[in-house]
């Protein structure tokens, strides 16, 4: 058998390695994404939530249309800190990734954290919104937020607004609209969206603020009775409620968001790759119908627009925060 000599050897090594990287980009899959590791995505919270669902149901799509091994691992605990500041130590190789979402902005704010919200991650993609919606109990006189507030304003402290908290972007966002009515109305905190709206359905409070679904299936019942959405459009699903924007309260929005960030000093390849399998993860049917059924709307938005986001509801919530006295206890 005649044997080639060394540097042919090597040549041909390195015609082969080459040929390779060729074939993988060919196919749709570079040669960051052939490499074999496991994908670990960080949820903060614990399972069975809206960040819980959509972590899994992405999970599933990108490892089955790139053919990688992704695992989800819930680290719960102090509003979202102990998973965030797990993800914020980890290598900044690709392979660490953080579900993240309004909790991991505020909590600096109001908690003793060891990150920077904006330093210590690279923003990949906001994935998710869920719409927020002002509701009352259908037997409630209440028909408009305009009767809400002008009730607030005649009864000052006395009226009373459900939602999970406390120090949640739900609080933050009815403090936004406290001041923009000039009304006092007292806050109480809920462990959850539905252990508020069981108190709204019981009586025990006035209203309550929260993400469309925990409230949906009680306003098709007749059960509650939505005031108005907080969202810059009219949902779909309940096209003859009102924005908040219509009642005069000019650039109102509140809607939850879940994205993706990863460790900062990250690769810029390997951010690019990771945002187009997520988002080509959204696009496909099945996904987007199991998102429809948990009250997720599709919201794409990456890279720098995701980072000014991020910056930008950082700063407002900050003094939001500080000005209404906010603790997270």
């Amino acid at each position: 058998m005649t044997r080639l000599p060394y540097r042919q050897v090597l040549s041909l090594a390195a015609l082969a390695v080459a040929l390779n990287i060729v074939v993988s980009a060919w196919c749709g899959h570079s040669a960051w994404s052939q490499a074999a590791r496991t994908i670990r995505i960080i949820v903060p919270f614990p399972p069975g939530g809206p960040t819980d669902f959509l972590a899994r149901l992405l999970a599933e799509q990108v490892g089955r249309a790139e053919r990688q091994t992704i695992v989800v691992e819930n680290r719960p605990g102090a509003g979202s800190v102990v998973g965030t500041d797990a993800a914020s130590r980890a290598t900044p190789d690709g392979s660490t990734l953080l579900f993240y979402s309004k909790e991991s902005i505020i909590n600096p704010h109001v908690r003793v954290v060891s990150y920077d919200p904006l330093s210590c991650f690279e923003p990949i993609c906001r994935l998710v919104t869920s719409p927020t919606v002002y509701s009352v109990n259908a037997a409630s006189s209440y028909l408009t937020l305009t009767d809400l507030i002008d009730e607030a304003r005649a009864k000052p402290g006395t009226l009373t607004l459900a939602a999970a908290g406390p120090a949640s972007p739900f609080q933050i966002g009815f403090e936004i609209l406290k001041r923009a009515a000039n009304v006092n109305m007292t806050f109480v905190p809920f462990q959850g969206g539905a252990p508020a709206v069981n108190a709204l359905l019981g009586g025990h409070v006035t209203a309550m603020f929260g993400s469309y679904f925990p409230v949906s299936e009680h306003l098709k019942a007749g059960k509650l009775r939505a005031l108005a959405t907080a969202s810059s459009a009219r949902l779909a699903a309940l096209p003859d409620v009102p924005i908040v924007q219509e009642f005069g309260y000019r650039d109102y929005e509140v809607d939850i968001w879940y994205g993706l960030a990863a460790p900062a000093k990250t690769p810029k390849e390997s951010l690019a790759q990771l945002a187009d399998w997520f988002t080509a993860a959204m696009q496909v049917p099945e996904a987007r119908a199991r998102l429809a059924l948990q009250g997720l709307d599709p919201a794409e938005m990456c890279g720098t627009d995701f980072a000014a986001l991020i910056r930008k509801q950082y700063s407002d919530y900050g003094r939001i925060i500080r000005e209404a006295n906010i603790k997270a206890e």
